[in-house]
């Protein structure tokens, strides 16, 4: 059934927020955690907020709460208490991002600043998407996809706008996606497994199958390269979207799982994390898939062993090159062409691989020419310039930053 509906608004209660011990998590590097919103700050900075629509403006969580910094200087605006973890997506307007709690897809206004009291309600709020002019949540615990028109997020007034949804026959942690002439992709599985994606176009009301793949065991994770050749990955290689059809890449290793895409959307090349060891303990990895979409070739590239990253320090930045922050401290620039190491920027002390995935460690995130690179070990949020690698900012924080998410630059 394709659906309209009006989203509610959802009055957040302020007040202490106590920790919150053994938080039920879904077992994915990309789940959310499980909370309540809350938002008290001090009155803006009305300097800094003059400056936000030129430098654009940064967010960061932390243990019990979200920082909003300066884009250009770093320098803290406001913040606000929330929960004991939470995720960070951009919501693609260069304003909003939305934060993931439990009671569902929270929006930050980034420019006000202000912790809304706004909430696309959700049981388990899991992916957004930004593509086409469409922002997409995911809701694992009801397997609900929620279709926000981006331009209508910029210029809300107190409401959100009218969505449109669709829910999956079985609810799992997935992910959706709309394309330019409006078909829906998303994933396609239960609570216990998941095994691939259907394409759906919009007839008479309701929601058509019009290709299916089910050559995906554990579908995980979406990316948009040049083209519109979306690819989702697999517990065994990675699936591709393109002309209106599915197609499967197989991974060399028989446990060869990719779990995100990073991509750019003028390269058709898109480079995958990587691990083919379902018993290896920890989250570091040491090699990257690479996903050509026009030669429709995948291939495994080895990294260096001095490089080693996780799901949260891989960027595509200027060239299309990509960007792996790496346990060494350094950004090391991969050239997805050629699957080499072609410079190396130091920015940061060396760093151990967190415990869990959802423990503080080193991300990278890249709005235009410009990386933000968390450091929870010092506290600290660096801006590096990726034409030249040299640092143009540092701000040491009075927490620890765990997720960092940027808002200029929209989809």
């Amino acid at each position: 059934m394709r659906n309209h509906h009006m989203l509610r608004q959802r009055t957040s209660r302020l007040g202490g927020i106590a920790a919150i011990a053994g938080i039920t998590l879904l077992v994915s590097a990309c789940a959310t955690g499980q909370a309540t919103p809350a938002g008290t700050a001090a009155a803006p900075d009305t300097a800094a907020t003059t400056s936000a629509d030129e430098h654009g403006r940064i967010a960061v969580s932390y243990a019990g709460g979200i920082s909003v910094l300066d884009g250009k200087t770093l320098d803290v605006v406001q913040k606000f208490d929330s929960e004991e973890f939470t995720r960070l997506n951009a919501a693609g307007d260069g304003r909003h991002v939305f934060v993931t709690t439990k009671a569902g897809f929270q929006l930050l206004d980034t420019v006000e600043p202000k912790l809304t009291d706004l909430v696309v309600d959700a049981t388990a709020a899991g992916h957004v998407v930004r593509h086409a002019g469409n922002t997409v949540l995911f809701d694992d615990g009801t397997g609900t996809t929620t279709i926000l028109k981006t331009d209508d997020l910029a210029g809300i007034d107190g409401a959100l706008p009218e969505a449109e949804t669709y829910t999956a026959e079985s609810a799992h942690h997935g992910v959706s996606i709309v394309l330019e002439d409006g078909k829906l992709l998303t994933t396609v599985g239960d609570k216990t497994s998941r095994n691939g994606a259907v394409a759906l176009e919009a007839h008479d009301g309701h929601w058509d199958k019009v290709a299916e793949s089910k050559e995906c065991p554990g579908i995980h994770g979406e990316g948009t390269a040049a083209g519109e050749a979306v690819i989702f990955g697999c517990e065994d290689g990675a699936l591709l979207f393109h002309h209106g059809k599915f197609e499967k890449f197989t991974a060399p290793d028989t446990y060869g799982r990719m779990g995100n895409a990073f991509v750019s959307e003028t390269s058709p090349i898109v480079v995958g994390d990587y691990k083919n060891d379902p018993d290896a303990e920890g989250y570091l990895l040491n090699s990257v898939a690479l996903i050509d979409t026009e030669k429709h070739t995948y291939n495994v590239v080895k990294l260096p062993e001095s490089v080693q990253y996780t799901f949260r320090d891989i960027a595509r930045g200027p060239g299309d090159l990509a960007y792996i922050l790496s346990t060494d401290g350094s950004i090391h620039v991969l050239d997805p062409a050629t699957g080499k190491i072609v410079n190396e920027f130091p920015v940061i002390k060396a760093w151990e691989g967190p415990a869990e995935w959802q423990d503080a460690h080193p991300a990278i995130t890249v709005n235009g020419d410009t990386a933000y690179v968390t450091e929870p070990a010092a506290n600290t949020v660096h801006s590096v310039d990726l034409t030249s690698g040299k640092i143009t900012a540092s701000a040491e924080l009075d927490v620890v930053p765990n997720e960092i998410a940027v808002t200029l630059g929209a989809h």
